[in-house]
């Protein structure tokens, strides 16, 4: 039973209103009754009933009257109707009005306790629903995205204006500065929230799987098609389809896409039947489309289709002032993961995150604090901060132009920024050393799975397997 379940009795019958409170007693519910329509309607504006039982006939207002008032005042109310005077056709209209069941009396007392059983166990998936909406609406809502820098209020601004339309977007940014999360965002403060969210990560998915992940297959449509599948655009259906990579698309794959966001409609593979779909498009990637268009690999069209409203996030180094309010986030959320009580970051450590690139942006820092937490007494000192890689060996990727770049060589470059670590001048590893030992330690953590370790180190799948092979660490 979910809670404790509060029930209300109207009937101007005070036999009825006995019989009715002895079993709900007996069920362990609380009740209170009414004795007449007006009285009813009182204590329902007065005090919250998940159930309300309703006599038809009273007097000053009748049960279907009341019923109609229930709805405007307490409409999660389930009503239950009883009548000894109406006809089934009358019972049958209260139904139709809004009320749950109803019973002619004489009733079966059993039926009663199945019934009001039935409506307990709506009442809980009802409230689980709305628990669940306002889970969503409170961790994708614009009060989870952490920030005061002026460059986020613009994105704040820019969320709030288009969040419930229709309008198409394109989320630009390096990773790990939150594009999915905003997508999200996005999703949850439009009239679509109560409809799918569907993510299809373009750059994780075989270029020869895409199409049939994103648009389904008839039974038969190739060997081992034995039955039909339905494609993540039919699951987005009424919803949202947020592709992230796009920019990892096959040319093949956007000419479909393209024709999604023109016409609402594509085919299964195999399939001669369009479908029809209502789907709103957020897109994303840490690309540069504009020249993948000059090489030949993005279509124009495209970019134009999904550029129609641009959201760019900035890199975490473009917005040091909200290190600080991000770390203390992290803090919160492992804090209370790990069962810990770490009460901040001493000073000096916080001038080494702030002096420091973060080249894997928000994700990278939520990655330090976590280790932080885990493993600090009291406060994050900077004596735990170079233990964490990306900090020691100067980070992933080419600080100055973001992305996966040339992975841990280029990064060393910028170690000067945080010389001051005593740990740093005890490096003398070369840069393929310190690569391979990163890569190592990246494939041991995710049990030599290379599609979650090249989204650990933010590179593909196809630069880790090279690396891999130079490295010898195929066997």
């Amino acid at each position: 039973m979910p809670e404790i379940i509060k029930i209300l009795i109207a009937d101007d019958e005070e036999p009825m209103r006995f019989f009715l409170s002895e079993m709900l007693k007996k069920e362990g519910y609380l009740y209170e009754t009414a004795i007449d329509g007006e009285d009813a309607l009182e204590k329902i504006k007065r005090d919250n009933f998940d159930i309300a039982i309703l006599d038809l006939k009273m007097p000053k207002l009748s049960g279907m009257e009341l019923l109609s008032e229930i709805k405007k005042v307490s409409p999660d109310t389930v009503a239950i109707i009883i009548t000894a005077h109406g006809t089934r056709n009358i019972a049958m209209e209260a139904i139709e009005k809004g009320a749950y069941d109803y019973f002619i009396k004489p009733f079966d007392v059993n039926e009663m306790r199945i019934v009001i059983k039935r409506a307990v166990e709506k009442i809980g998936l009802q409230k689980e629903i709305k628990n669940l909406k306002e889970s969503l609406s409170e961790k994708y809502g614009l009060g989870n995205i952490i920030g005061d820098s002026p460059p986020m209020q613009q994105v704040y601004d820019l969320v709030k204006k288009i969040a419930d339309t229709d309008i198409t977007v394109l989320i630009t940014g390096e990773s790990g500065t939150g594009k999915e999360l905003i997508a999200q965002t996005l999703h949850y403060m439009s009239n679509r929230r109560d409809k799918p969210f569907v993510k299809v990560n373009c750059a994780a998915i075989p270029e020869t799987l895409l199409e049939e992940e994103l648009f389904g297959h008839e039974k038969g449509a190739f060997t081992g098609a034995h039955q039909q599948k339905p494609g993540k655009f039919e699951i987005a259906n009424n919803g949202t389809m947020f592709l992230d990579e796009i920019g990892d698309m096959p040319l093949s794959t956007q000419t479909k896409i393209l024709r999604v966001i023109q016409e609402r409609e594509f085919e299964r593979i195999g399939g001669v039947k369009p479908i029809k779909v209502d789907v709103r498009l957020i897109a994303a990637t840490n690309m540069d489309l504009i020249k993948l268009i000059s090489e030949g690999r993005f279509r124009e069209e495209l970019y134009y289709r999904s550029n129609v409203m641009p959201i760019h996030l900035p890199p975490l180094r473009e917005r040091q002032g909200d290190i600080p309010l991000l770390a203390e986030h992290f803090i919160k959320k492992y804090n209370k993961r790990f069962n810990k009580n770490i009460k901040g970051i001493m000073p000096e450590a916080n001038d080494i995150l702030l002096k420091y690139n973060w080249p894997g942006n928000i994700r990278e820092l939520e990655n330090m604090i976590q280790r932080g937490v885990v493993l600090a007494k009291d406060e994050i000192g900077a004596e735990i901060i170079p233990f964490y890689p990306p900090l020691v060996k100067g980070g992933w990727g080419d600080l100055k132009k973001g992305g996966e770049g040339g992975f841990v060589g280029q990064g060393l470059a910028n170690v000067g920024a945080i010389h001051e670590l005593p740990l740093l001048k005890k490096v003398k590893k070369s840069k393929e050393e310190i690569e391979k030992e990163m890569i190592l330690e990246a494939l041991k953590m995710e049990k030599w799975r290379r599609e979650e370790t090249a989204k650990r180190l933010r590179i593909s799948r196809k630069s880790l397997h090279n690396k891999m092979k130079k490295y010898g660490l195929l066997g």
